[in-house]
């Protein structure tokens, strides 16, 4: 898909997301959506996708930093509830309490008794979520081993990306296959009817930003109320000498330099 496609059904999909945004707001949903997937799937860029038009005081991403001392002797679940949307909130989380499924057993972060734990608690779990009213839908992002080389060969050289690349990164890329078993052993466990898994095929990244954002949109409840979408007559703009003011020129003793007085 070249750039030009991607923008013209970008722009299609954020008007459908800006009546979802609407719906959230009037009817009070509470919507919680979780990314999870590889390292370099794509996690990030289809959350910035999502959010490049919408409204920040609707929409919230979570993205939680490694648990303190106080937070791993806690209940694992007790720092995502508070992070759990409100009325007329949609929460992306960037990672979530997935992290027990794969990552943590894989990188040995926890003890395969507290990974069983957390296979067996978490369908529970999130039944209270759905049955509390929150909608909550799940992506797995899928990228191939080839593409994911790729991506980190892209990052490693790359300064503005480097950032990206974290230990736990490579050594993530060094356990693939057994990524890959966990994986399959979350899905076999916690695909369930009322909180079902959707996998979204990264390779392709504008692609793959699109399908999920058009997945949001089939899953998640919305309308389009006509009147909050009506075009909305502006106000006369007051006068200087209706507020009896006289520029003073502040701001041109303020501008920063034009770094491009060329263009």
């Amino acid at each position: 898909m070249n750039e030009e496609e991607f923008d013209r059904e970008v722009g299609e999909v954020e008007f459908e997301l800006a009546k979802l945004q609407e719906t959230a707001a009037r009817k009070g949903l509470k919507i919680a959506i979780v990314f999870e997937g590889r390292d370099a799937a794509g996690k990030g860029g289809v959350i910035k996708t999502i959010l490049n038009r919408m409204n920040p005081r609707v929409w919230r991403v979570v993205a939680l930093p490694k648990p303190s001392d106080r937070e791993r002797s806690e209940w694992y679940f007790k720092r995502y509830v508070a992070h759990l949307p409100a009325a007329g909130e949609i929460v992306l989380f960037d990672r979530s309490w997935y992290n027990r499924a794969v990552v943590e057993p894989v990188m040995g972060f926890c003890t395969m008794e507290q990974h069983e734990a957390f296979l067996r608690e978490v369908p529970l779990f999130e039944k209270m979520l759905v049955d509390s009213g929150v909608i909550l839908i799940k992506y797995w992002i899928e990228v191939s081993a080839a593409e994911q080389e790729k991506r980190f060969q892209e990052r490693a050289s790359d300064p503005r990306k480097r950032w990206k690349l974290s230990p736990i990164d490579l050594e993530a890329r060094r356990r693939w296959a057994e990524f890959s078993k966990f994986r399959d052993k979350m899905f076999d466990m916690t695909h369930k009817d009322y909180a079902p898994w959707r996998v979204i095929d990264g390779d392709d990244k504008e692609k793959a930003r699109l399908n999920c954002m058009r997945s949001i949109l089939d899953v998640a409840p919305y309308d389009y109320n006509e009147e909050a979408f009506a075009p909305i007559a502006l106000p006369a703009r007051q006068t200087a000498e209706e507020a009896g003011y006289r520029k003073s020129g502040v701001e041109e003793r303020l501008m920063v330099k034009d770094y491009y007085p060329g263009v």
